[in-house]
């Protein structure tokens, strides 16, 4: 086995022949007698596990079944000499991108609907036409329907006679006005004229028999087994528990006594939830992956969705909410900061400062700042008005962080936040740093807490900052952790001045050791519960006395915040029976 560790590129051999890469965000091997699949290793679970079992599914993308080896055997180079340039040579073939497949355009080819028509539609009209929201009674996200119309009566596509379809009438400019799509720009008149080509042609649906959709509202999700739970939240009154699932949010009383609703959307992957900050609305980030991300907005008590934004061709993460309600926030895999109007779904800000996927956001205080975490190991600070990159908040040294960050939150009334990610360290910065950055420092970290066993996925505040949670995942198993969260954060002079004044190298023995200690100050480790499973999702309930934790495993854990106890324990999806599963087949 080839054996490529950590960012310093070491190499080792070890028996028997299989070959493993391995980066800070986790290590992947490769046997002859595994089925390969299409590798984004960044994107895999972070959980080691025993040799010859399967990866478990991470929040991420639990779609790749490698083989782990942990028999690594590391050599010295002079020693590997001779076995050097074999193992280079099999490591770059087996790891170089293959180029890219240069697709002939045939111009006298049909045009796909699949491949050509879909994304047209995907990106500019099913936010508004779809199940869950089928403005005007038309939807296009099921091809029946797309031909059929709405509520008109007037048929949208009529095969081989575009001048009699309607949806070519309402997408063609007239006076350089096109009714559809509404409050967006009109379709390029090549993209028109595309669609009127595969009207023309039949409108045939070359759709793969496996990516047609099947659910919605009037067809729920059915579920043999909980799947894992990547996000959950409470209301602000906390009446309510949205739980992330397959295709859908469902919406729980929040002492875990029953089902209330279930929120079905176009997204099968659910990444991020969140409830507005008056609890009215509940924003939704996920998508189809690697075909489309998506932002909803619900109206929570009419249990509706008011808006749908098609973003990029894979999942989005990490969403949040402006203190005023008016804007969300979200990150994107294409390395993005986004945000869009929580009313209209138009786009309002986007920084591409990140150089890895965008995993985690909140805003500031005040709403004039957005915070950012990514698996580019960095916390970044950007203004809202402007869309201007600010700072980094976190320190980009290497070995300050080491891994991607997955998880962010602020601390209630004040402009600190809370992160966490690979390296299993939560650690607590200020937001606007107090002195001019300097090579290699890290003057914004107020604290530090004990790392926890593997990979933080999730991070809260209690509403009123006296509490702290993270949560973990490692090798089948994962922890939360409850800590204080009231802490003296005023930065000692002596620091600042050496903050100021010094590149980190330069600093005294007596300034290092202060730092060591105002960091650690006050860090006590309230409770800690361990589970089968990793766990992927924080909420703390508005009045702080239970945490909600869930993951791997499917269920929800009501987590009694004075001891750590689990006062409540169920599983949020509806289990069909032997007989539904039968009758669903």
């Amino acid at each position: 086995m080839l054996r490529i560790a950590g960012p310093n590129a070491s190499l080792g051999i070890a028996p028997p022949a299989i070959i493993s890469w391995a980066n800070p965000m986790g290590s992947v091997s490769f046997s002859p007698d595994l089925p390969q699949r299409a590798l984004t290793p960044c994107a895999l679970s972070h959980d080691l596990v025993d040799e010859g079992a399967f990866l478990r599914s991470p929040p991420r993308r639990p779609l790749l079944f490698v083989k782990l080896s942990p028999h690594s055997l590391l050599v010295s180079l002079p020693a590997f000499t001779g076995a050097l340039l074999a193992v280079t040579l099999a490591a770059a073939s087996a790891f170089a991108a293959a180029p890219p497949k240069q697709e002939v355009v045939d111009l006298n080819a049909p045009v796909s609907y699949w491949k050509q028509i879909r994304p047209l539609f995907q990106a500019n009209c099913q936010g508004c036409h779809q199940p869950a929201k089928n403005k005007g009674g038309y939807v296009m996200t099921d091809f029946a329907r797309l031909l059929a119309g709405g509520d008109s009566g007037d048929k949208a596509v009529v095969p081989h006679l575009p001048a009699q379809s309607q949806l070519i009438t309402a997408i063609t400019l007239f006076d350089g006005e096109a009714d559809m799509p509404k409050g967006k720009p009109p379709l390029a008149e090549p993209e028109v004229a595309l669609i009127a080509k595969w009207i023309a042609e039949g409108a045939v649906d070359d759709t793969p028999k496996n990516a047609v959709q099947h659910i919605d509202a009037d067809h729920p999700p059915v579920y043999q087994r909980s799947p894992a739970i990547t996000s959950l939240d409470f209301s602000p009154d906390g009446k309510l528990l949205a739980v992330a699932g397959f295709h859908e949010v469902l919406l729980h009383h929040a002492d875990g006594s029953g089902l209330v609703a279930r929120l079905i959307g176009l997204s099968e992957r659910i990444e991020s939830v969140r409830f507005s900050p008056d609890g009215s609305r509940l924003a939704v980030s996920g998508g189809l992956p690697a075909r489309m991300g998506e932002v909803q907005i619900w109206n929570v008590a009419k249990r509706a969705l008011v808006v749908s934004v098609p973003v990029g061709f894979d999942t989005v993460y990490g969403v949040s909410w402006s203190p005023d309600g008016k804007l969300v926030a979200f990150g994107c895999p294409d390395n993005n900061l986004r945000a869009i109007d929580a009313a209209t779904g138009e786009a309002v800000l986007q920084q591409g400062s990140h150089s890895d996927w965008v995993l985690g956001t909140i805003f500031s205080h005040d709403g004039s700042h957005l915070i950012s975490v990514g698996r580019d190991m960095s916390t970044k600070l950007t203004e809202v008005e402007t869309q201007r990159f600010v700072d980094n908040i976190s320190s980009i040294t290497p070995g300050a962080l080491r891994g991607g960050l997955h998880a962010v939150a602020r601390r209630p009334g004040r402009d600190e936040v809370l992160i966490g990610g690979a390296d299993g360290v939560p650690q607590l910065y200020q937001v606007f740093r107090q002195t001019k950055r300097r090579i290699g420092d890290n003057a914004n970290l107020l604290r530090k807490f004990p790392a926890m066993e593997g990979r933080i996925f999730a991070v809260d505040y209690s509403n009123d900052g006296k509490l702290i949670a993270a949560a973990s995942s490692f090798n089948g198993h994962g922890a939360v952790h409850l800590y204080p969260g009231e802490f003296d954060t005023k930065i000692p002079d002596l620091l600042l001045k050496a903050y100021a004044d010094k590149v980190a190298t330069a600093y005294s023995k007596e300034e290092k050791a202060e730092i060591e200690r105002f960091t650690t100050a006050e860090v006590k480790l309230v409770a800690a519960t361990k589970f089968t499973g990793g766990i992927y999702a924080l909420a703390f309930s508005p009045d702080g006395h239970h945490l909600a934790a869930a993951g791997e495993d499917g269920h929800v854990r009501l987590i009694a915040t004075t001891d750590g106890t689990v006062a409540k324990d169920f599983i949020p999806v509806p289990l069909a029976t032997a007989k539904k599963l039968s009758q669903r087949e």
